[in-house]
C-alpha cells in the first residue's frame, strides 16, 4: 500500500497518477476531502492535526507520501505544520512505514548562491522557519533510526490546473485570461520553477527507489534557466500575440502587506527575486540520469492553450 497524506493537491493528484502508471494499483489517498482518480483507489478521511486519524491513515502502508500544502498564513501554518509532522513520524515509526516528504526552500536563504542539498537553513520570516524546523524535525528523527525517510525539495511552481504559486497566479493566468501580466520585484533575474507534473513524477520515482532514503533530493527543473522577460516573449510565441507586463516594486509590497494579508504573506520571499534563483538539481540528474524534465516552452505551451 502506497499512501498519500494530502491528496487533493496538485502535487498529490499527479504523484497518485504517476504511482499507478508505474508502481502500483494499491493507493490510498488521504485528504479531508479525498476523491478517487482511479477506481481501485482507497479513501481514507483524515486531519492530520490528530494522531489517532494520523495513525489509522498511516496503518498498512509500505510509504506514505507527505504532500500536504496549507494556505499562505503564517498563523495557521505555525500552528499545523510541526503538528502534522510529528504525528506522521509516529506513525511511520510505530507502523514501519518509509516516509516520502515533499519539502519547498523558503528556509533557505534568499541570495543569489546556488542552493544545494548541503545549503543551510537561512529563513527569513515566519514561514521559512516553520519549514525549517518540520524538516530538522524529520531529519533528526531519521538521524536517530526512528524513521527511513527521504526529503524531495522543490522550488517555486509553474503548472497546469489548480497549481499554484506566485509566477502562476500573477503571470500565467493573467496572460491566459487576456490580462496583462504582473512581475515581482524584477524582470532581469533568472527563475529556477518547477513544473508540478515533473515534481510528482519525480517524487514518485524516489520514493521506489531504495537507495534515495536517508538523504535530501533536489527535485529536476529545466536547467534553461529564464528571467520573467524571457518567459513572457516565451509566452508571446506560444500565444502569437504581444504581451506588455508590469513589474511590481518590492516597496510595494511592503507598503500593501500592512494593509492587503497576501501581499504581507508573500513578502518574506521577495528578496529572492532580486537576484538571480538557482536551484541546484545535479544530484538527481547524475542518479536518474534518463528522467526527462519538461522544458519551459514545453510547460509554457501547456498551460497557455
Amino acid at each position: 500500500m502506497h499512501t498519500v497524506l494530502g491528496a487533493n493537491g496538485p502535487i498529490g493528484e499527479e504523484l497518485a497518477r504517476e504511482l499507478y502508471r508505474g508502481f502500483t494499483h494499491d493507493i490510498r489517498l488521504v485528504s479531508r476531502s479525498p476523491r478517487k482518480i482511479h477506481d481501485t483507489d482507497q479513501l481514507v478521511t483524515a486531519d492530520l492535526t490528530d494522531p489517532e486519524a494520523t495513525d489509522r491513515a498511516v496503518e498498512g502502508s509500505e510509504v506514505a507520501y507527505l504532500t500536504v500544502g496549507l494556505p499562505m498564513d503564517s498563523g495557521l501554518w505555525e500552528r499545523q505544520f510541526p503538528t502534522m509532522m510529528r504525528n506522521v513520524i509516529d506513525a511511520c515509526a510505530k507502523h514501519g512505514t518509509k516516509l516520502v516528504f515533499f519539502d519547498n526552500t523558503y528556509m533557505y536563504p534568499g541570495t543569489t548562491t546556488p542552493q544545494t542539498e548541503a545549503t543551510g537553513f537561512e529563513p527569513n520570516g515566519r514561514k521559512g522557519r516553520v519549514r525549517a524546523g518540520i524538516a530538522t524535525m524529520l531529519l533528526e528523527a531519521m538521524r536517530a533510526g526512528r524513521v527511513d525517510a527521504v526529503i524531495c525539495r522543490a522550488p517555486e511552481f509553474y503548472g497546469p490546473g489548480k497549481t499554484k504559486s506566485l509566477t502562476n497566479s500573477l503571470v500565467f493566468d493573467r496572460i491566459k485570461a487576456g490580462k496583462r501580466p504582473l512581475v515581482p520585484v524584477s524582470a532581469k533575474t533568472l527563475r529556477s520553477l518547477i513544473w508540478t507534473p515533473d515534481a510528482s513524477r519525480a517524487m514518485a520515482l524516489i520514493g521506489n527507489t531504495p537507495d534515495a532514503y536517508g538523504q535530501t533530493w533536489h527535485l529536476p527543473v529545466d536547467q534553461h534557466r529564464l528571467t520573467y522577460a524571457g518567459l513572457v516573449q516565451a509566452a508571446e510565441e506560444v500565444t502569437g500575440r504581444r504581451i506588455r507586463y508590469t513589474v511590481l516594486p518590492l516597496a510595494l509590497f511592503t507598503a500593501g502587506g500592512r494593509f492587503v494579508g497576501p501581499l504581507g504573506e508573500v513578502r518574506e520571499l521577495l528578496p529572492r527575486y532580486r537576484g538571480d534563483n538557482i536551484f541546484d538539481t545535479s544530484k538527481f540528474a547524475t542518479r536518474f540520469p534518463d528522467f526527462v524534465v519538461t522544458s519551459y516552452r514545453e510547460g509554457i505551451t501547456e498551460i497557455l492553450r
